[in-house]
């Protein structure tokens, strides 16, 4: 196996011998949002995949930048550690929950994936490599790639924070009924002594809040990797018992609830799954081959339903979360909503491109449907009321999936004076897209 120094200077070289804008080539993507074809080269960034030390001692992790969550977190537990803060599904990179945005139900806690790394050595847009830290001559790189879309650069290597773990995860899952008192009690909940908070919101009238902690022991531990499906235990279960490993994978599965789209959650058609295909990897390659060839747009143009994607997850202040439901399940209806609360980590606002205040508690609200009807729409339109919502309410969204601002409104809300500056100084020949370009335009 060759060294992560021979790999990186292999690359960089490759990067400075290509002539045109470059994209990584890699075996996985968690952006659902489909690409244009334009002119690029594919920088093949696969072997910067392994776990480079686990230290316990200072409880930090050094990894390669390209290394899914599903390997750094077996690595991890083996040492009975665990990244601060884990994205849902397994095939997420660290690097790409970096320059996206990654979160989970330890956020209340540790803030999102960003606020956690330590260090990063990024291939830039000139070719070079930076080594990034909050306090060196790269410190603007380093608070300038959450959100960044690979623009800038490409983390290929890093060190991040860890934290210690017990074997099993005891879960309480709380229902309420009313909206506010929901909210009021996610927000209560960051003070108590627990180590993971989240919620679903299934219904008007039917919301919970999870609270997980962890325990050395539990007297039974729940499989949701087969037969039974996580989402439905919220339900049927006030508490439940999962190990390390299972609660951390808990929702991916069953991709929170989406293998229903795909027929997995159908008694009959499970068992044909098996194992090997109940997860977010199976049905993210189902996903895209049907965006590729246009099946069910097809069905339903011949059904005369006009349909719209709305995947989505937007941070809202907690004390305008209610707000946001109310006009959520009114104007879009997606049902049900992942709620996961946010509160910062390292306390400081210096991430230009994603800005949120750190003296704020926010709620990320998570909905990944489709909404249909007779009605012919614009394009983007139940997307366009969603992101209209946001910013009057004072939120922020991710920048995975589809979006419609307009030019000149996206870079009031992400920040266009810093990104210039960044650009200028990592990328001033334009090797790497442009922001707008690529999350908006789909370039």
């Amino acid at each position: 196996m060759l060294s992560y120094e021979d790999k990186r200077d292999a690359l960089v070289a490759r990067y400075r011998a290509a002539k045109n804008q470059i994209r990584l080539g890699k075996d996985t993507s968690n952006l659902f949002r489909d690409r244009s074809n334009t002119a690029h080269i594919a920088l093949d960034v696969r072997s910067f995949d392994n776990v480079l030390d686990v230290n316990t001692s200072q409880n930090f992790v050094e990894v390669e930048g390209m290394s899914p969550y599903a390997g750094l977190v077996d690595a991890t537990l083996a040492h009975d550690r665990m990244p601060c803060v884990v994205p849902q599904l397994r095939s997420i990179t660290i690097g790409g929950a970096i320059s996206g945005v990654g979160i989970e139900s330890s956020s209340f806690k540790f803030g999102l994936v960003h606020e956690s790394i330590l260090e990063m050595d990024v291939l830039t847009g000139n070719g070079d490599i930076a080594t990034c830290t909050p306090n060196n001559e790269h410190r603007d790189l380093f608070f300038g790639m959450p959100n960044s879309y690979g623009t800038l650069g490409y983390v290929l290597k890093l060190k991040a924070e860890i934290t210690p773990v017990k074997p099993f995860v005891r879960l309480e899952h709380v229902r309420h009924t009313e909206t506010g008192t929901f909210f009021d009690y996610m927000d209560r909940s960051f003070e108590e002594d627990i180590d993971f908070l989240d919620g679903v919101m299934f219904a008007p009238g039917e919301f919970y809040a999870t609270r997980g902690v962890f325990t050395d022991d539990a007297p039974y531990n729940s499989d949701y990797t087969r037969q039974h499906i996580y989402y439905k235990s919220i339900r049927e279960k006030e508490v439940d018992y999962l190990t390390a490993h299972d609660y951390i994978w808990r929702w991916d599965t069953d991709w929170f609830w989406c293998s229903k789209n795909v027929g997995a959650q159908n008694r009959l058609l499970r068992p044909l799954f098996g194992r090997k295909r109940l997860n977010s990897v199976f049905y993210t390659k189902i996903m895209r081959w049907n965006a590729k060839w246009g099946v069910t747009r097809r069905i339903n143009r011949l059904r005369g339903i006009h349909t719209e994607s709305v995947i989505q997850d937007i941070d809202i202040p907690i004390e305008r979360a209610r707000e946001f439901y109310t006009f959520f399940d009114e104007e879009i209806g997606i049902r049900p909503v992942w709620i996961c609360p946010i509160g910062a980590y390292q306390k400081r606002n210096d991430y230009p491109l994603y800005p949120m205040d750190h003296a704020r508690r926010y709620i990320n609200f998570g909905f990944w449907d489709v909404v249909s009807g007779q009605q012919t729409r614009p394009e983007g339109f139940y997307n366009r009321k969603v992101e209209e919502k946001v910013v009057e309410l004072g939120g922020i969204k991710s920048l995975y999936s589809d979006a419609y601002y307009p030019r000149d409104q996206f870079w009031r809300l992400y920040n266009q004076d810093a990104y210039r500056e960044l650009k200028t100084r990592y990328d001033p020949n334009g090797r790497l897209k442009d922001l707008y370009d690529k999350c908006v335009l789909k370039q």
